[in-house]
């Protein structure tokens, strides 16, 4: 029996409506409707880049214009309505999912040791009682309040010393908590005096397959269709072989079906979705121009958005100035249901402006004056996002593909 199958059109349209992408971008950006914006997105991956503003921010921002990042700081380090943890990156994460989470403090307990033996400066472990009994006794406590005898790193990001190490591990495997940021360094706290009780680990059973049946339940509800493989990476808590069981499980128990969706190329994928997903008409998107995080959800699996979008990204933060074909940290530009093109801009606060330094439309996409407008309309949004005065470009900012 021929599967269904969902032509191009309609798959971006439902990606780009479950990632919060396919309405006019409207909204307090604030209080309820942001935890709700992040309950819908599953969760918001925390970064430290800023050349316009901080990643988790600009991707709240591209939703919600009203959002700002004071109404984030409020959600998670006051109202305590999110918790900060790691999905494939570090991230806050919705406080009603903590339950689920108790999975993934276990396997990183298990884990972590044996990846950061190699990875990590030796000693760590023997700091984990100074570590606590320090938390316990002074409070919250950031890498820099700990290990004050100990030799710093010099070798990069992850060169850490002991005690940071070990706070690290304490706060991926459940015992100690981020409560918040000052600047961009973590604060950490023992998890029984941040978590409501009946919500710590040892509080309640963790049972393995009531949270594999509730990851991959959420994560396809977030993504719309997808294989297994995009389930368990959602979170990256479930494995692929509980992941690919999960499917098997659902699609004979008539929950999901299995679908082929239309790239952009034309070639059919087989992933799965809920059984009517796609079935309704795609409606029109907002045509206006908006500016992406790099790091925004849409475009998290590179070859997933290249697959559906046609849009090859990737950050080339590694790579060699001579040798980049863009810039390092370049932002995609979204237009109704296409990426039309990436910009390099950047805040220069002394200045009071946003500098546009380059911007290469995607093959096949004309800058007409219609899309100038759109451009100038959007970057004049960011720009009051960023608490910049004016827009500047660069010359020779427009470039050929």
């Amino acid at each position: 029996m021929a599967l269904r199958q969902l032509d191009n059109r309609t798959a971006r349209h439902v990606f780009l409506d479950r990632h919060g992408l396919a309405e006019t971008p409207a909204g307090s950006g604030n209080g309820e409707d942001l935890s709700a914006l992040i309950q819908r997105l599953g969760f918001v991956q925390v970064d430290s880049i800023n050349t316009v503003a901080r990643a988790h921010d600009m991707i709240l921002y591209s939703r919600r214009p009203a959002f700002r990042p004071a109404h984030l700081k409020r959600l998670y380090e006051r109202d305590r309505q999110l918790f900060e943890h790691w999905t494939h990156d570090a991230a806050v994460i919705p406080m009603e999912f903590y339950p689920h989470w108790h999975l993934k403090f276990r396997r990183d307990a298990e884990a972590l040791k044996s990846r950061w033996k190699a990875a990590r400066r030796a000693g760590y472990e023997q700091q984990f009682q100074e570590v606590l009994t320090h938390i316990r006794d002074n409070g919250p406590a950031c890498s820099s309040d700990v290990g004050t005898d100990e030799r710093k790193g010099s070798g990069g990001w992850w060169d850490w010393h002991p005690s940071k190490t070990a706070l690290e591990y304490l706060w991926r495997s459940g015992v100690l908590t981020v409560t918040g940021r000052d600047g961009f360094r973590k604060r950490y706290d023992l998890t029984e005096r941040v978590i409501e009780a009946h919500l710590c680990p040892g509080a309640m059973e963790c049972d393995e397959a009531a949270t594999v049946d509730w990851l991959c339940n959420a994560a396809l509800d977030r993504l719309g269709f997808a294989t297994s493989g995009e389930l368990a990476a959602f979170w990256d808590i479930a494995t692929p072989a509980e992941a690919k069981a999960w499917c098997a499980q659902a699609v004979h128990a008539g929950e999901i079906e299995t679908v082929e969706v239309e790239g952009a190329d034309g070639a059919l994928r087989r992933v799965f979705a809920r059984p009517g997903t796609g079935i309704e008409a795609p409606g029109t998107l907002p045509g206006r121009l908006r500016v992406l995080s790099p790091f925004d959800p849409a475009l998290r699996d590179r070859k997933r958005a290249e697959r559906l979008f046609g849009f090859h990204y990737r950050i080339e933060v590694f790579v060699p100035a001579a040798n980049r074909k863009y810039g390092y940290y370049v932002f995609p530009l979204l237009e109704g249901d296409r990426l039309v093109g990436r910009i390099d801009m950047k805040a220069a606060r002394e200045r009071g402006k946003l500098e546009v330094r380059a911007l290469w439309p995607e093959n096949g996409i004309r800058w007409t004056r219609d899309r100038m407008r759109k451009l100038e309309a959007e970057l004049n949004r960011v720009r009051r996002f960023a608490g910049l005065e004016q827009v500047g470009f660069q010359d020779g900012w427009l470039r050929e593909n």
